[in-house]
C-alpha cells in the first residue's frame, strides 16, 4: 500500500514536472515570436519611414503604399501612357513612381531629359540593378546591362569597331543592296555585319527564331504588376530555384554554361573559310587582349540582332502604316523624287543632300512612332544628384518616357498627326527642340544607342527607295472600299511595333517598276558572296549542347 502511494506520488510529480517543464517551453516560444514580430514590425515601419522621407524629397507622384509603393496602379498595358497622363497630372516634366520599395524617376519632358541625361551625360551612364533582364540574364556580361566603368568602356569600344559612326560608311553597299529586298533587309545587314552570311529568306532561323524570342523579351521585359516584371518590385522572389518558380517562365537557363547561342554563331562564322571579314572575328582577334569570356562574347555579338534587326525592322512597318495613314504627306515626297531622282534608277546615300523632304519624311517616322518607347533600358545616376530641389537618389531607375516627349504639344502639335514638315526648315510646324536631331529615339549620352548610326543610315536609304518605288495604300475590301486602318494599334513590348494590318503596294509607274527589277537582281548577284546558312537552331540549342 505504502509503495503504491509512493509510486502515484513519483508519478504525480513528474506530470507536474513535464507540465511545468512544457509551460516554460510554451512560453519561451511565445516570448521569442512576439520578439520576432515586433522586431519584424519596427524593420517595416523604419523601411516605410524611409520611403515617405524620399517621397518628400523626390519628384512627385503618386503616395507610396508599403512595401507594394504604387506597384498596384499600373495599367495592364502601355504604361508609358499613363506616365504621361502622371506627369500632366501633377504638373511637372519628371515624376516618381515606385515599384515595390524601388523608386524610378519617369522623365516626360525634352527638355528636362537634355538636361539630366545628356548634359550630365558622366553621371547619369549607368545602370540601377535589374533583376530580370540583367540578373537573370547576361548579367555583368553584355554591355546593355552594365554599371558604368572599365570593362563597359571597353565593351562600348568593341561596339564602335562594328556600327560606330566611323565604320557604317563601310557598308553602305550591302545596305543599299539589301535594301531593295524589303522583307528581310534589316536582319539581313546585321547578320552580314555580325557573322559575314545573309538572311535570304523567311524560313532562315535568324527570322524565324530569333527574332521572335528577342520580340518576346522586348514584350516581358515593361514595367508591370504581372510576372515576370513583378520580380523587379520583389526581387525576393527571383532566388527562388526555377523548378519551384513557375513565374520565372525558364528565365536565366543555360546562362553562364556551356556555349551561348550567339558564341556558336561567332564561332561559326571565324571556322568558316568562306566567310567574308566579319564582326565576329573582330571580337575573336580582341578576345585573348581582354580576357573576354564566352558570355561576352556571345552578348558582343547578339547586340547587334537585338539593337539593329528588330528594331529597323519595326521602324519600316511603322513607316508603311504612317503611309496608310496619311496619304497626303506622299505628294512632296514623289514630287521631290522624281525631280531629283527620275523614274529609271532608285534613289541612292548620294542623293541624300537633295532630298530635304524625304529626310524630313524619315526623321518624322522616328519620332512619331519611336520603337524603343521608354528609351531602352533604364539609366542611373552614379550619386546623388538634384535637380530644380528634387532629390535623384544614387542607384535610382532613370527612364526617359520617349512616347510623351515626343508626344508633347509644345514640341509636335497635333503630335499623332503625322506630319514631315515639323522637320522641313523654315516650316511653320517647325518648333524648339534640344538637340540638332529634333527626336530622342535612340536614348541619350554615354548610353545612346550605338547602331544610331546604321539605323539612321539604313532608315533614310529604304524609306526613300520605298517612297521612290511604291504606292502604298490601304488595302480594299470585297466591295471595294479602303479598309481602315488603327495608327494606335500598337504592341505592348518595350520595342513597340504595329499590329498586323492590311495595305497595297504597286509600283508607281511601269518604268520604275522596270528599275526595281533590273536593280533587284544586280543587287542579289552583288550579295551573293554573303549566301549561307547556320547549322543552329535555337529552339534545339540548348538541349543539344553539352552544358
Amino acid at each position: 500500500m505504502i509503495a503504491e502511494k509512493a509510486e502515484e506520488l513519483m508519478a504525480l510529480l513528474q506530470t507536474q514536472r513535464i507540465l511545468t517543464y512544457s509551460g516554460w517551453n510554451q512560453v519561451n516560444i511565445s516570448t521569442i515570436a512576439l520578439v520576432a514580430l515586433v522586431a519584424l514590425g519596427l524593420l517595416l515601419l523604419l523601411d516605410y519611414s524611409y520611403m515617405i522621407y524620399l517621397y518628400f524629397q523626390m519628384p512627385p507622384g503618386p503616395f507610396p503604399l508599403p512595401l507594394v509603393g504604387n506597384t498596384h496602379l499600373l495599367p495592364d498595358s502601355k504604361p508609358w501612357i499613363y506616365f504621361e497622363q502622371l506627369s500632366r497630372k501633377f504638373n511637372s516634366p519628371i515624376i516618381t513612381f515606385w515599384t515595390g520599395r524601388r523608386p524610378t524617376i519617369w522623365i516626360c519632358d525634352a527638355w528636362t531629359a537634355n538636361e539630366l541625361l545628356d548634359k550630365r551625360a558622366a553621371i547619369y551612364a549607368s545602370r540601377p540593378r535589374m533583376v530580370v533582364f540583367s540578373e537573370l540574364g547576361a548579367g555583368q556580361s553584355n554591355l546593355v546591362n552594365m554599371y558604368y566603368g572599365d570593362r563597359w568602356r571597353l565593351h562600348r569600344k568593341l561596339t564602335h569597331m562594328g556600327v560606330g559612326l566611323q565604320q557604317v560608311r563601310n557598308y553602305r553597299g550591302f545596305q543599299n543592296d539589301e535594301s531593295k529586298h524589303f522583307e528581310r533587309y534589316a536582319t539581313s545587314v546585321v547578320s552580314i555585319i555580325g557573322f559575314g552570311r545573309r538572311v535570304a529568306t523567311f524560313t532562315d532561323p535568324i527570322i524565324t527564331e530569333v527574332i521572335a524570342v528577342m520580340q518576346r523579351a522586348a514584350e516581358l521585359n515593361v514595367p508591370g504588376k504581372t510576372f515576370p516584371m513583378l520580380m523587379e518590385s520583389f526581387p525576393f522572389l527571383a532566388k527562388f530555384p526555377n523548378w519551384m518558380a513557375p513565374w520565372k517562365q525558364g528565365l536565366g537557363k543555360g546562362q553562364g554554361r556551356g556555349r551561348p547561342f550567339f558564341y556558336a554563331l561567332a564561332e561559326e562564322a571565324v571556322n568558316n573559310p568562306n566567310a567574308e571579314q566579319c564582326y565576329a572575328k573582330k571580337i575573336f582577334e580582341e578576345a585573348p587582349k581582354h580576357n573576354l569570356s564566352r558570355m561576352e562574347i556571345s552578348s558582343l555579338s547578339g547586340n547587334l540582332f537585338g539593337a539593329g534587326s528588330d528594331t529597323s525592322s519595326s521602324t519600316l512597318v511603322t513607316f508603311v502604316l504612317a503611309c496608310c495613314a496619311f496619304p497626303e504627306t506622299l505628294t512632296k515626297a514623289w514630287e521631290e523624287l522624281d525631280r531629283v531622282v527620275g523614274p529609271h534608277r532608285s534613289p541612292m546615300f548620294q542623293d541624300e543632300a537633295d532630298l530635304p523632304y524625304v529626310k524630313a519624311f524619315v526623321k518624322e517616322v522616328l519620332r512619331w512612332r519611336s520603337v524603343a518607347i521608354i528609351g531602352g533600358q533604364p539609366h542611373a545616376p552614379i550619386k546623388d544628384d538634384h535637380y530644380k530641389g528634387w532629390l535623384i537618389p544614387r542607384n535610382t531607375w532613370v527612364q526617359g518616357n520617349v512616347w510623351a516627349i515626343h508626344h508633347n504639344e509644345r514640341e509636335f502639335p497635333d503630335p499623332d498627326r503625322f506630319n514631315p514638315d515639323r522637320y522641313v526648315k523654315d516650316s511653320l510646324d517647325q518648333r524648339p527642340f534640344p538637340g540638332e536631331k529634333g527626336y530622342m529615339t535612340f536614348g541619350w549620352g554615354r548610353r545612346v544607342c550605338s547602331g544610331q548610326g546604321l539605323a539612321e543610315q539604313g532608315t533614310f536609304i529604304t524609306v526613300a527607295r520605298l517612297l521612290w518605288g511604291f504606292r502604298i495604300e490601304k488595302a480594299l475590301n470585297d466591295q471595294g472600299n479602303e479598309i481602315p486602318v488603327d495608327i494606335f494599334d500598337y504592341t505592348n513590348g518595350l520595342n513597340m511595333r504595329p499590329n498586323p494590318f492590311e495595305c497595297r503596294v504597286t509600283p508607281r509607274s511601269p518604268e520604275i517598276r522596270a528599275a526595281i527589277e533590273r536593280e533587284g537582281r544586280q543587287a542579289l548577284q552583288d550579295l551573293s558572296v554573303y549566301d549561307g546558312e547556320t547549322q543552329y537552331r535555337m529552339s534545339t540549342f540548348y538541349a543539344t549542347e553539352n552544358l
